[in-house]
């Protein structure tokens, strides 16, 4: 069997002792394969981003284990930490996280020459080329929309090639459109390159580009969907809500997209 992108075994995370503890999460099994896109949700206090930052080596769990690939990440040192994130780890998270002083080249490479390694031409090319950003690599962040930081965030994270990438509310900071385009690379990068992906959202529609959808509710894995549409997110989550105890509001009927996702068929609509 081949080894996961990544796993946690009884992956636990706590807060606080005795009366003042708080289980971030609950004793948590659960596989990314390689090659698959993931998306995590759930609603807030969760322990969505949580588990993502246990998984990503970003905090280390107070119980249990979590693994990139077969390392252990437990038994890390500081500096094996680092090397670890660098090297076999992308992220992009909801701000971007750019640094404003660089080019969209530079930000893009900026891993690379952290770490000292030359770029593969080809696939740095290929990487620009697929994000549509080849007429755009001169300018600064600020001279970029929205939607061309966040792709210069997500050719960043591809750029090294790592095993898997964590995408922390991607398309949070996006407009529909802006968010479509970028949720489309990421699939693409799934589908094209081989990339695996894990990604946190509270957003129905972006989750239906992912392969599977996992829901957390106080610390747990409660459902983990196949194949999820739209239409199969929001009655899931109407269902958790409802054994919870929690109000769930009607959800906005978006307007039908006059542009076609061209994602397998299961982002029907490119409107949050």
């Amino acid at each position: 069997m081949a080894v996961p992108a990544a796993r946690a075994a009884a992956l636990t995370k706590t807060y606080g002792r005795a009366d003042t503890l708080v289980v971030a999460l609950d004793a948590i099994d659960v596989s990314f394969e390689e090659g698959r896109f993931t998306a995590v949700m759930g609603p807030s206090g969760s322990g969505k981003s949580t588990l993502m930052h246990c998984m990503a080596a970003l905090d280390r769990p107070t119980a249990g284990q979590a693994f990139i690939g077969e390392t252990d990440i437990a038994t890390l040192k500081d500096n094996a930490l680092t090397e670890l994130r660098r090297d076999r780890i992308g992220f992009v998270f909801q701000s971007f996280n750019l640094v404003p002083t660089l080019t969209a080249r530079e930000n893009i490479l900026l891993p690379l020459a952290i770490s000292g390694r030359k770029p593969d031409p080809d696939w740095f090319t290929h990487v620009v080329e697929t994000v549509g950003l080849a007429d755009r690599l001169s300018h600064k962040p600020s001279e970029l929309s929205g939607g061309q930081q966040q792709r210069v965030a997500c050719a960043r994270a591809l750029v090294t090639r790592p095993q898997i990438i964590f995408a922390d509310e991607p398309t949070g900071n996006l407009d529909s459109t802006s968010s479509a385009e970028v949720l489309e690379f990421l699939r693409s990068s799934v589908d094209e390159m081989g990339q695996t992906i894990v990604m946190v959202s509270h957003d129905p529609v972006a989750a239906s580009y992912a392969d599977r959808a996992l829901f957390l509710a106080d610390g747990r894995i409660v459902e983990d969907l196949p194949d999820p549409d739209r239409d199969d997110i929001l009655a899931t989550m109407a269902r958790l809500d409802t054994r919870a105890g929690r109000p769930r509001h009607a959800e906005p009927v978006a307007p039908p997209s006059t542009q076609s996702s061209g994602v397998s068929g299961r982002a029907e609509t490119t409107e949050h």
